[in-house]
């Protein structure tokens, strides 16, 4: 299997895992707030439903120590914690990964098509940033679709640099070769720019 094909699976697999947690979650909200509901307004609640008037509280002083006596309490409860806390994080990395561009659809010419790495592009538009003088550190963010990629261009410019000259260089240089070498019609960029922090000079 290739990489792209790996890549897609992934982004499917993940698309549903959002669509059915979300779905999920849903049901369990309409379900507890419609109960939660019905019950604060006298209206008829099964019978094993745990909150059933007005003055009623979901889980009783008893119902919260019932078990904390037994000796298998708290490893389940702090397990259960645990593997929330795991799929949790596991689900932002998921999201976080997903934002970032993987591949660029590049026109090879025969109408099939290639597919170019977004952290070589990447690499590339950093290191060509990074040789202009002025620029200490450049870091680059490829995102959008893989055929109407963007970019997201952080600089990070020595205090010596001229905002105006290397935005303007970055414009005509790094984004304009990373644009031709991919055969795209364009390549919207958004460029941040800061200064790095400098002791003052002392003049004599």
């Amino acid at each position: 299997m290739s990489a792209g094909r790996r890549r897609r699976g992934e982004a499917a697999v993940l698309r549903t895992v959002n669509r059915v947690l979300l779905g999920l979650v849903g049901l369990v909200l309409i379900a507890v707030g419609g109960g939660v509901l019905a019950a604060g307004l006298g209206l008829g609640v099964p019978p094993w439903w745990p909150f059933d008037g007005r003055d009623d509280v979901l889980l009783s002083r008893a119902d919260r120590g019932r078990w904390r006596d037994e000796g298998w309490w708290w490893p389940v409860v702090l397990a259960t914690l645990a593997v929330c806390v795991i799929l949790a994080l596991w689900w932002l990395l998921a999201q976080l990964r997903r934002q970032r561009l993987a591949e660029v659809l590049v026109d090879s010419g025969d109408g099939a098509g290639a597919l170019l790495r977004g952290r070589a592009l990447e690499g590339v538009v950093a290191g060509e940033a990074e040789a202009m003088d002025g620029v200490a550190r450049a870091h680059v963010h490829l995102q959008g679709r893989r055929s109407a990629p963007a970019t997201r261009v952080n600089l990070l410019l020595e205090p010596h640099a001229a905002p105006a000259e290397t935005l303007s260089g970055l414009t005509d240089e790094a984004l304009a070769h990373a644009r031709d070498s991919a055969g795209l019609a364009a390549l919207p960029s958004e460029v941040r720019m800061r200064a790095a922090k400098h002791r003052a000079e002392r003049v004599s």
